[in-house]
């Protein structure tokens, strides 16, 4: 049985010819391939080292972890969905608010290994029965109103945390993040966010130097004199040591908050798969079931040792449109550097000196950016919020998970915002289309129209090529 580790040199090993794509089971030469892996590093860094700095988690260890993930997605998959796996935003929600009701790293992480674990059963299904069940349970109204309420749940995050501890740069490093994404061109645009953070960096320690100390909430949240830039855990930190490892803490308080991002994880892995079987030109329809499993695997073996989760990311996807380099080897290289700058805390120490400001203009696009996933969920399936059946449960769901509504069972056992901002519009739907009208009961489209030829798989996969 293949694993997917063996490649045929394109070409001479050196340039693609025009209009040419190195296909997952091709390579270049390996000085190029290296450096191919790097830059798919670079890409993923922006995201993968500010998610776990936000979720309260070792940035090294995510780093470390984000480069194992990729070999499990890749050994996994054998070789025929190129992709890397890096820390999940999707859960930075999550963490904020198992911490605000006094949850530790133990408990988050313990919460989210959870959810990997639903994970990877929903994959194990999706190979056996076909991705008629995630369509009949999740359809686009759903999957985009959990998505938008999950991101938009994160605005108080921003508001209360980050950008008063230095509002003059949370606002410069917005603008010049919002003009990196929206102005730059292909690689560049991909990491817009990293470009941001080093923005942030240069504008807080020249601030630093040029008005002194800054007088505002600091990260423990008292208001105090404080430097925006303070990187003297740098020069204390090594070289060369091991991430610091945790076990995870099951709370069913924590898990039920976390289990709604099983649904924006599944539209992620869908979307992914999707998208690169449209570049390589390769039908990859019966690996969204094992993507998935391999998703939830990874993250379940990250969070186990207190790292966080993970997911496909799409700043890589976009390294592939630009380079037509889809090789696989490209990501194995790439899953051998982030194991390299796991292991130097040096590094780990320079991503949690990241100032408060910055943190909080690079937020403010990134979460809305999050949430309107959901809106674009809806636009590319064309749902239809004239229709009550769809405007009652997202309206509901929304305004629940964004406002952060309770409902208190006991002392000690509550059900709100994320978790039962989809709890209402999940039951919601479902109760609501059992009862509704014909005339309203119009046939939902799938995830994406790409994801039709799923309904006829029976979740057998045919043996990969070496």
């Amino acid at each position: 049985m293949s694993l997917g580790v063996r490649w045929t040199l394109h070409g001479d090993g050196r340039t693609p010819a025009p209009g040419a794509v190195v296909r997952p089971d091709e390579r270049l030469s390996w000085p190029r391939t290296a450096g191919l892996g790097a830059q798919h590093v670079v890409a993923m860094f922006g995201a993968s080292f500010v998610a776990p700095v936000l979720m309260g988690l070792d940035p090294n260890l995510a780093i470390m972890m984000s480069g194992v993930a990729t070999v499990i997605f890749l050994l996994a998959t054998r070789g025929t969905v190129p992709s890397y796996l890096g820390c999940s935003l999707s859960f930075v929600g999550v963490a904020a608010a198992i911490r605000a009701s006094g949850g530790s790293s133990a408990t988050v992480t313990g919460a989210v290994f959870v959810v990997g674990a639903v994970l990877f059963l929903a994959g194990l299904a999706v190979r056996r029965f076909g991705a008629r069940i995630i369509h009949a349970a999740m359809p686009p109204v759903v999957t985009g109103a959990v998505v938008m309420l999950i991101g938009f749940n994160l605005a108080p995050v921003t508001a209360a945390t980050y950008w008063p501890q230095d509002q003059w740069t949370a606002l410069l490093v917005m603008l010049f993040t919002g003009l990196a994404v929206v102005c730059l061109r292909g690689f560049w645009s991909r990491i817009a966010i990293f470009l941001g953070l080093v923005f942030g960096y240069a504008v807080s320690w020249v601030f630093d130097l040029v008005f002194g100390k800054i007088h505002s909430t600091g990260a423990d949240g008292r208001v105090t004199d404080h430097w925006r830039l303070d990187l003297s855990g740098v020069s204390q930190a090594d070289w060369i040591g091991l991430p610091t490892l945790h076990g995870p803490s099951f709370e069913w308080s924590a898990i039920l908050v976390a289990l709604p991002v099983v649904i924006a994880l599944i539209a992620e892995n869908a979307g992914h798969v999707k998208a690169v079987g449209e570049m390589t030109g390769d039908p990859l329809d019966d690996k969204l079931g094992t993507a998935i499993a391999a998703d939830g695997a990874a993250s379940m073996l990250s969070t186990a040792v207190g790292g966080p989760p993970n997911t496909t990311y799409s700043e890589n996807i976009g390294v592939m449109a630009a380079t037509r380099v889809y090789s696989t080897a490209a990501y194995w290289a790439a899953a051998g550097f982030a194991l390299l700058f796991g292991l130097c805390p040096k590094f780990g120490a320079v991503v949690a000196a990241i100032p408060g400001g910055v943190l909080g203009g690079i937020t403010v696009i990134l979460y809305g950016m999050i949430g309107l996933l959901g809106a674009q969920i809806w636009t590319n399936a064309r749902v239809d919020l004239r229709n009550p059946l769809n405007l009652v449960p997202a309206a509901a769901g929304i305004i629940i998970g964004v406002g952060g509504v309770k409902l208190t069972f006991t002392d000690t056992f509550e059900l709100g915002g994320i978790a039962l901002g989809t709890i209402v519009v999940i039951t919601g739907y479902h109760v609501l289309r059992a009862f509704a009208p014909a005339h309203l009961k119009q046939q939902e489209p799938l995830l994406d129209s790409g994801t039709s030829s799923y309904e006829g798989t029976t979740g057998e996969e045919p043996t990969a090529k070496s």
